[in-house]
């Protein structure tokens, strides 16, 4: 490794430490030390059977899971480190380390931050979202821009201004009236077809419920339900999958907007975007009224420094509390024994409020197995800015080198026997059992043991946790108090992309209990 006081003399020429590296990686040797040494992956691997290549491209950037699996192909032949931890490296760029330990991702979340000697994120997998809403957000900045903007967040964002009775009262309202207006169409359509039950996709539905409690409940903007769902939904999700895209197809960083309108695609991108740009403006109307939750807003920040990170805002209610209740719903769908235990526990419920949520203890292990098992945020994205030591809970070290590209691999580490497997929860780490949590509470296991990552974790976890929570066990414990549901289609596949979800787009038969 290179000692850290070279490290002025070595950037002040570029490619210089770069070109330093270059023989050590020519000669293949591990850039990393310690006793929780990763191994190294191959770049190219003809005939071995992997799922893909280890890096994403045109024709592999739609199955980020895909390219996950590929670092841990026959990784289960090991007994060492490297059975959970492994690096790409490529002679000419910083290595790339994919670990589904969850030891070694506790410990480098926890070490993420703004001080000297600590990770940051990775901003290469956020450029597409960066180039949609702006750099200067939570979720793409680093150091003291980020600080800045997270002290900013707190307040609103907190959960003791969103776990208030009155709070519930306003987002139970505003769900109450949309459950109604839909239960009022689906009678119809059961009276009109004399069936018991309908078969129906959940995901737009969920998608425009999310949208419409964010803007109207939370910023305190006035929209219909049906323009949500016709028009502003639809448009976020084109911008979305645009996002993805672009990601690894724009190579030279130019934003759509000022790209001629020469394809249909282009075309209806920018019109999508101009949407985005409309439902924006209306959230910070509401910020000039005084509505919702901005009177919890202590900042004389003007609205354009705060554009960028609404978009995140909203692009993420569209995704990330959507991924969480659709896979809720869905394991509800596939295991009807869990479906009834939480009827049980929210029949009785007239007025959804932090105390009666709290008090529904099944529920929340519900709620937990769904973030374990199919997480929304399926990894995490870390660069090391220095060389870096880590230490685990359990004593093991590792020296990241500078310039380390990080993957916190959840979806995996969370899926893995090793970690949540029979030996250590009772259950097998790939079934949907919400008894799992109940188990680790009686064998003295807490939250602290056993982390699904469900909103990150450590300085950098998800500003709108706490959000996301209130939104998603109203809406689904609501969900299952009115309906019984079974699943359309036997299995279950992830789909990928900002986040994840069911790819059938979560379609149950539903009916009226």
């Amino acid at each position: 490794m290179i000692n850290q006081p070279f490290s002025p003399v070595l950037d002040s020429v570029p490619g210089l430490r770069r070109l330093l590296r270059l023989p050590s990686q020519l000669l293949r040797f591990n850039p990393f030390a310690g006793d929780c040494l990763p191994t190294r992956v191959p770049l190219f691997q003809p005939w071995s059977g992997r799922p893909s290549l280890p890096f994403p491209h045109p024709w592999n950037y739609d199955q980020p899971i895909r390219i996950l699996e590929t670092y841990f192909w026959n990784a289960d032949r090991e007994q060492g480190s490297g059975r959970h931890n492994r690096y790409l490296e490529v002679p000419g760029f910083g290595p790339v380390l994919v670990t589904r330990d969850p030891g070694v991702i506790r410990a480098i979340t926890t070490e993420t931050g703004d001080r000297d000697g600590q990770f940051e994120r990775d901003t290469l997998p956020s450029t597409g979202i960066a180039r949609a809403t702006g750099k200067d957000t939570l979720l793409f900045s680093n150091g003291a821009s980020w600080r800045r903007q997270r002290m900013l967040a707190a307040s609103p964002f907190g959960k003791t201004t969103l776990f208030q009775p009155e709070m519930f009262h306003e987002f139970a309202e505003t769900f109450r009236g949309t459950v109604l207006q839909r239960l009022d169409t689906l009678r119809q359509h059961l009276a009109s077809t004399g069936q018991q039950s309908a078969r129906i996709a959940l995901e737009p539905e969920l998608k425009a419920v999310m949208l419409e409690m964010l803007v109207n409940n939370f910023f305190g903007a006035k929209l219909p339900y049906e323009e949500f769902r016709e028009r502003h939904v639809p448009a976020l999700e084109r911008v979305i999958d645009h996002i993805v895209r672009d990601t690894v197809m724009n190579r030279f960083g130019i934003p759509v907007m000022k790209l001629p309108s020469f394809t249909r695609r282009i075309a209806q991108a920018k019109q999508d975007y101009a949407c985005f740009e409309e439902l924006t403006d209306v959230v910070l109307a509401a910020r000039r009224a005084g509505a919702g939750l901005w009177k919890q807003f202590k900042s004389d920040a003007p609205d354009a420094a705060l554009r960028s990170n609404l978009k995140v805002f909203l692009a993420g209610a569209l995704e990330a509390t959507t991924s969480y209740a659709c896979w809720a719903i869905t394991h509800l769908a596939r295991n009807i024994p869990a479906q009834d235990k939480v009827f049980q526990e929210v029949r009785d419920i007239e007025v959804y409020t932090p105390e009666n949520l709290n008090g529904a203890k099944y529920f929340s292990h519900v709620l937990d197995e769904t973030l374990r098992l199919t997480p929304s945020l399926y990894f995490l994205p870390r660069r090391a800015p220095v060389d870096v030591w880590i230490e685990t809970a359990d004593g093991r070290k590792m020296l990241i080198p500078r310039g380390t590209h990080i993957l916190l691999d959840v979806w995996h580490a969370n899926r893995h026997e090793d970690h949540w497997g029979v030996a250590t929860t009772g259950f097998p780490a790939l079934e949907f059992a919400p008894e799992r949590w109940a188990r680790l509470a009686e064998q003295g296991s807490g939250s602290k043991e056993f982390l699904h990552f469900g909103f990150g974790h450590g300085p950098r976890v998800c500003p709108g946790k706490h959000l996301g929570q209130l939104e998603v066990g109203l809406v689904v414990g609501a969900f299952v108090k009115l309906f019984k549901f079974q699943a359309a289609t036997p299995g279950i596949e992830a789909k990928a992309g900002v986040s994840t979800k069911p790819i059938d787009g979560t379609v149950v038969d539903l009916e009226l209990r």
